[in-house]
């Protein structure tokens, strides 16, 4: 009887022992005594306690950070660099057998092909065309990736930091792009309204009658102010008698 006891004990133990609870965002990589023998998909799971093991490997997109990176760019600036990258893994059961580590090896080749793609960019290329330069670096990690059935979806290029000294040449340059554009802003400004008093000027010498109609807008204007007096040394009616009269001879 008391063997029996110890029997059923040993399997009930020896059931418990076993269960394994694999989440939906998980794989699981069963080996027996050391070789691989399949992929375990979510849910309820049990295993022979000590003869197999379970690695879980989460299948969701990981983001990895790049560390800052001391690059000397094309056109022969030292810059320093940091990025993220996005992976996910198509094939827990390569990712386990072909690589050890696979988050620190895609964070390694990171590294490496971000190194690569800045040193062969100038420095105005690294800053204009971030976006360009993350696909070139997304395009080498996931051709390294492949055989470890891992999928990189794309590399972000987050800072990037200059030298003091080309912080302020780039300012000064940045100034005098501005000031340049204020010159040229203000020149066609100064044309526009020359070309609009050439016009005026036209309008006026083909019809005198303007001429008078501007003069008692500005009359008009000086009045508005009741601090101003206007005198006329003779009326504007013997003006135009005179130019009549110089007309005739």
């Amino acid at each position: 009887m008391a063997w029996e006891i110890t029997l059923l004990l040993f399997i009930i133990v020896t059931f418990f022992a076993g269960i394994r609870i694999i989440d939906q965002y998980d794989r699981g990589v069963k080996f027996r005594f050391g070789k691989f023998v399949g992929v375990l998909e979510p849910g309820f799971r049990w295993i022979i306690p000590i003869i197999d093991r379970i690695e879980k490997v989460d299948i969701r997109v990981i983001a990895a950070d790049v560390p800052s990176q001391e690059v000397m760019t094309q056109d022969n600036v030292p810059i320093k660099v940091n990025g993220v990258v996005f992976f996910k893994v198509l094939k827990a059961d390569q990712a386990v057998l072909e690589v050890e580590e696979y988050k620190y090896a895609v964070s390694q080749l990171a590294q490496s092909a971000l190194r690569d793609m800045c040193g062969k960019a100038e420095l105005d290329d690294v800053l204009a065309k971030r976006e360009e330069i993350g696909r070139k670096i997304r395009k080498v990690v996931d051709e390294e990736t492949d055989p470890w059935g891992i999928k990189v979806t794309d590399v972000k290029i987050k800072d990037i930091e200059l030298p003091e000294n080309m912080k302020r040449a780039m300012a000064h340059q940045a100034e005098a792009e501005r000031d340049r554009r204020a010159r040229i802003i203000l020149a066609q400004a100064e044309k526009q309204a020359a070309q609009g008093l050439l016009d005026a000027g036209r309008i006026i010498d083909k019809s005198p009658s303007s001429l008078k109609l501007r003069l008692y807008q500005t009359l008009s204007e000086i009045a508005s102010e009741k601090n101003s007096t206007i005198v006329f040394p003779f009326p504007e009616e013997l003006m135009d008698f005179v130019k009549k009269s110089s007309k005739k001879k």
